[in-house]
Order: C-alpha cells, then sequence, then structure tokens
C-alpha cells in the first residue's frame, strides 16, 4: 500500500501523462513550493506518493512530502524543453524547497562572430544583439563544452584570445601540434580556407554534418572489436554527448540581415510549397485564446516579407460567441477585420494563417468568402505535428501538408504563428489579471462603493492594500479587526488565484523553442 492521501491528489495522480514535462507543488496556502522537471510526469511525481519514500528519504524530502497540498504540471515537447522551463519558474516563483536557479544562472550557449578576421567559440550565457551567431541555449553544460571541444579539434578552429593571431601568439602556443589547430597565425592556412572551416563547424552545430557523427561511432565499433574497451567506452561518451547538443540546438543569428534573408527564403518556397498566385508578401495570422470559454480574446498579427510588423498587430474581444467554440470565435475574428477592411478599402493580405487545423480554417475561408475576399489564400498550422491544412482544394486539400522541420517555409509560419499566440495569451493575462483585480473587494461582504474608495486611498493602490497585513488594515479608520480580517482573507484568495493564472500563462514568456500551448486549443 502507498503513502495515504487526499482523494483529489490520488485523482490527479492517475491523470498523470506519460510525457516529459515541469510539476509545480503547492502547499496548504496555495504557495508554489517545489517545482521540477521529469521525462515522464507520471513516474516522477507518482514516485513522491510511495511508501517507500517517506521511509527512505532525506528530511528535506520528506519535509517537502508532508506540506504537499496539491500540485499542478505543465507538459512539455522534450526533456530539454522540461529543463529550461524549470529553470524559469523556479527564478519566477522562487519556491522554499528549490536550491538550483537561485542565483539567476542561465543555460550555456556557443558565440561565434563570422565576420571576425579569424573567428573562434566561446561559451557564454547571456544572448546579445551584437551581430554574432549564438548556439543554444543548452541544457546540458557537459554537451555544449563537448560539441565545442570537438569541432574546434575536428575544423581545426583556434583557441588563442588575440582577435587577429600572429607569430608572437603562435610562440607560446602548441596547439597545432596538442590540438590540430589550423594555425592560421602562422599562414598554414588562408583566411579563406580557415574561414571554411569555422562554415563547416557552424554546419555541424546546425545538426547538417551527419557524417561527422558516423565516423565518431565507427570509431567506437572499431575500438570495441580491437578489445580497446577504454577508448571505446570514451567515445561512447562524446557521441551521446553530441548527439544531445545536436538534438537541442537552436541557432539565433544576431544579424538583421541574415534574418531578413532566411525570411525571404521562406517566403518563395511558400510561394511553391502551397501554390499561391503570387510570394506571400504580407502574411496575416490568428489566434485564440480562451480558458473555458472565459474571457475569450483573438489576435492578428503581421509580417512583411515574412518579418514581424509590430506597428500593424490588433486583438479583439470576443462578443458574439458563448462557451469554449473555437472555430466561432475564429470566424468573428476574421468577420470583424475584413469587414473593416472592405470598409476602407485597403488591399488584403497575400496569405491569412489560423492557429488551428481543419475547423479553424473552414471557419476563416467560410467568413472570406461571405465578405467577398474568396480569392484570398487561407492555411492552417496545427501544433501538434505542425501540420499545414488547405481547405478548398479538392481532396488533396483534405490531408494536411507536412514539411521538414528545418524547410525556411515552415519556419516562415510557425514563427508567425507562434507570435499570434503569444500576443493572444499576453491580451487574454493581462484581461484575467484585472479582472480579479476590480472585483476582489466588490465580493467581500460588506465592503460597499465607498468603502473601498477608502481603503484605496489610504494605501494608494490595489497592490499596497493586498501587501498590507490585517493589522495595517485595521488602521483605516471606520475599519475593525474583524473587517479587516475578511479583507485580508479574501485578498490572500486572491493573490493565490493570480498565482495559478500566471503558471497557465508561463509560455507566453518563453522563446520559441521552449513555448508551451497551455490556454489555447489547437
Amino acid at each position: 500500500m502507498g503513502v495515504k492521501i487526499p482523494s483529489e491528489i490520488a485523482r490527479q495522480l492517475r491523470e498523470l501523462p506519460n510525457k516529459p514535462g515541469c510539476y509545480m507543488m503547492r502547499d496548504r496556502r496555495g504557495r508554489i513550493i517545489y517545482v521540477g522537471k521529469a521525462s515522464s510526469l507520471r513516474d516522477r511525481v507518482r514516485s513522491y506518493f510511495r511508501q517507500g519514500t517517506l521511509h527512505s528519504a532525506s528530511p528535506k524530502l520528506r519535509g517537502l512530502i508532508k506540506s504537499i497540498a496539491s500540485f499542478e504540471y505543465l507538459v512539455t515537447r522534450t526533456e530539454a524543453e522540461a529543463v529550461l522551463t524549470e529553470g524559469r519558474l523556479i527564478k519566477e516563483y522562487r519556491p522554499r524547497y528549490n536550491v538550483s536557479f537561485r542565483d539567476d544562472k542561465r543555460f550555456l550557449c556557443l558565440r561565434i562572430k563570422l565576420s571576425d578576421p579569424f573567428p573562434r567559440l566561446r561559451t557564454c550565457r547571456i544572448q546579445r544583439d551584437d551581430g554574432a551567431t549564438y548556439f543554444g541555449p543548452y541544457a546540458s553544460a557537459a554537451a555544449a563544452r563537448a560539441a565545442m571541444d570537438f569541432v574546434e579539434k575536428r575544423f581545426g578552429l583556434r583557441k588563442c584570445t588575440p582577435r587577429v593571431p600572429d607569430a608572437e601568439t603562435h610562440r607560446h602556443c602548441i596547439d597545432d601540434i596538442v590540438r590540430h589547430c589550423a594555425a592560421p597565425c602562422v599562414g598554414t592556412v588562408s583566411r579563406a580556407q580557415y574561414h571554411e572551416r569555422v562554415a563547416q563547424a557552424c554546419a555541424f552545430l546546425r545538426g547538417e554534418r551527419p557524417d561527422c557523427l558516423a565516423s565518431i561511432e565507427q570509431a567506437m565499433e572499431a575500438a570495441s572489436e580491437a578489445l580497446e574497451f577504454e577508448r571505446a567506452g570514451a567515445l561512447r561518451d562524446l557521441l551521446l554527448l553530441l548527439r544531445a547538443a545536436v538534438k537541442q540546438r537552436t541557432r539565433i543569428s544576431g544579424t538583421p540581415a541574415l534574418r531578413a534573408q532566411d525570411a525571404a527564403r521562406g517566403v518563395r518556397e511558400l510561394k511553391e510549397l502551397l501554390r499561391l498566385p503570387a510570394g506571400p508578401a504580407l502574411i496575416e495570422a490568428y489566434d485564440i485564446s480562451n480558458i473555458s470559454g472565459t474571457h475569450a480574446v483573438g489576435s492578428m498579427v503581421c509580417a512583411v516579407a515574412g518579418l514581424p510588423r509590430r506597428n500593424r498587430y490588433r486583438h479583439f474581444r470576443i462578443k458574439t460567441v458563448t462557451g469554449s467554440d473555437d472555430p466561432a470565435m475564429m470566424a468573428e475574428v476574421v468577420r470583424r477585420r475584413f469587414a473593416r477592411l472592405r470598409e476602407a478599402q485597403a488591399a488584403p493580405p497575400d496569405l491569412v494563417l489560423v492557429d488551428g487545423g481543419i475547423t479553424q480554417t473552414r471557419a476563416a475561408k467560410t467568413e472570406l468568402a461571405k465578405l467577398g475576399f474568396a480569392g484570398v489564400p487561407v492555411a492552417g498550422l496545427a501544433k501538434r505535428y505542425e501540420e499545414i491544412y488547405l481547405p478548398g482544394r479538392g481532396k488533396a486539400g483534405q490531408k494536411p501538408l507536412r514539411l521538414p522541420r528545418d524547410s525556411k517555409a515552415l519556419q516562415v509560419l510557425m514563427r508567425i504563428r507562434d507570435e499570434a499566440h503569444r500576443f493572444a495569451l499576453t491580451y487574454h493575462r493581462s484581461l484575467r489579471s484585472k479582472r480579479i483585480r476590480e472585483s476582489v473587494l466588490d465580493d467581500i461582504p460588506g465592503i460597499g462603493e465607498k468603502r473601498k474608495e477608502q481603503l484605496l486611498a489610504h494605501f494608494g493602490s490595489f497592490k499596497r492594500l493586498a501587501a498590507a497585513t490585517e493589522a495595517q488594515i485595521a488602521e483605516v479608520p471606520g475599519f475593525g479587526h474583524k473587517t479587516a480580517g475578511v479583507i485580508a482573507r479574501n485578498l490572500r484568495s486572491a493573490e493565490n488565484l493570480r498565482s495559478a493564472e500566471n503558471l497557465r500563462s508561463a509560455a507566453v514568456r518563453l522563446p520559441p523553442s521552449t513555448r508551451l500551448d497551455s490556454a489555447s486549443p489547437a
């Protein structure tokens, strides 16, 4: 038999998915006391409530388990995303039982500035808009350092620090002997030849040189057949680290020209793949955000030549749909947007992208036809498999289109879809927070409009009132200790609710590679 636990927690344990993600443990006051990650949420969270855990666990873990009153979880796509999400949640909520990440430590990245005469790789933890190319962040620092060491040796990249190494630099250096450095400092290779080596190293870090990993695997097998097990084990460990580094790869270029070049290439690919009459120079993407139909909002974001144009973003409060009906909400947003375009006699976009599958896509297509915009192409991008839905193209249009993950066309669509999702969630979250702040005092018995104004005038803002103690509230003229206690308890409940709402919207603040689908179904 396991540890006796409340029925509500037992029900949650039965419903846990066998997927990677993060979990948040709360105490009886609703505060988050621990944040953890797991490759399998089902196995990891259940392990806390087993009979043997309390018997063999450390005093700290036993104290944590006895303090748990409830828990929540977020599902991520990969274990690496779970690691990144865990760090961000710990920094935001600073749980009592977490020690890691409290120093605001960031994950490792690899940085290389291709405009330097002889570029070299470096590790860093902050990505800046400085014209350099960044690889990462890497959830495993060991994998990041192994990848850097491997490409330096494999492609002969230098480790010395001078911007332009020369013969004096080489005088005290033996890297060309012990690390296979190409030694551009003494003219062993020309500048062009060195830059070619750098390009190959970057291609490997982007996952475009699988032959490098294949050669390590062949060397490992050869060492094993020759009974050189120590060497084979070292090669095996290196191979595992490099595979982890390549799997976690995220390349972020700090050069606007490179971003624009990739976007333009993606737009050209979209024209061919989606069989559009013209390159979609102007794309509008739409998304819906709601929780069980409450505070439902829509968003429209715009991309010109594949890059976001933020001054054209718009958000909408859903007015005609009740309940959780995403296709109907999508239809309302599209109808309102294009009705305004028709009134202003403005040119429509070259492509309408909706966040969702065939039902959301058909809803948008139907509204466009009603308003006289039947010729505007519509596509839907579903999150789960990143499938592209193209309605109205016969039988072929009923089957979603799947593109390779490295497709520039797919990257353009994913980028603008994620931006629409972020914009909708941000607006949705602000409405929820505003509603919580506005309603909490109205819902307290005995607190009318005049007394509410008196409280806010005394403390200056709702935030200061929420932080006030019962004794401080009792100091307000006309408020006794009994009324002050009722107000303080209601304010604490509201703060716990707001903390839960913020957790559901945690994905809004994540980078594109780690964003979660938490508030708006596809």
